[in-house]
C-alpha cells in the first residue's frame, strides 16, 4: 500500500496532471475515484483537518448541486456541508492528495510536489 492517496476524478484535467506529476516522481499513490467511492464523513473531516480548511473551502461552489441544495445559504452548517459532500461527491474540490499527516489540493497540479 502506498503512503500517498489521491482522491481523483479521471475526467478532470487538473486531477490527471496531478497524478502524472506524482508518477513522474516515482510515487504510485493509492487512487480513489471519489465520484464512485465517496469519502466517508469521518474521512472528509480528517481531510479538512489535514488541509486546515473549513468545509466551505473544500466545496466546488460552481457545481449545480451547490445551488440545488441551497448550500450558499448563510445558515448552512459545517455538518450540512460535509454531509452534502459525502452524498454528492461532485461537490468535493479535486484533486486531493494525502500523505501521512499532510494533505494538499492539487490546484494548480504542481501543488502536489509540496508533499514530496
Amino acid at each position: 500500500m502506498s503512503d500517498y492517496v489521491i482522491y481523483h476524478n479521471p475526467k478532470c484535467s487538473k486531477s490527471r496532471a496531478a497524478l502524472a506529476l506524482l508518477t513522474e516522481n516515482k510515487i504510485e499513490p493509492e487512487i480513489i475515484e471519489y465520484l464512485d467511492k465517496p469519502p466517508s464523513i469521518t474521512t472528509l473531516e480528517n481531510i479538512l483537518t489535514l488541509l486546515n480548511f473549513q468545509p466551505i473551502e473544500l466545496v466546488r461552489t460552481n457545481e449545480e448541486a451547490f445551488n440545488v441544495l441551497n448550500l450558499g445559504d448563510p445558515t448552512t452548517t459545517n455538518e450540512q456541508l460535509i454531509k452534502a459532500m459525502n452524498s454528492h461527491p461532485i461537490l468535493i474540490e479535486r484533486p486531493i492528495v494525502v500523505c501521512a499527516n499532510k494533505a494538499i489540493i492539487g490546484r494548480p497540479p504542481e501543488q502536489v510536489l509540496n508533499l514530496l
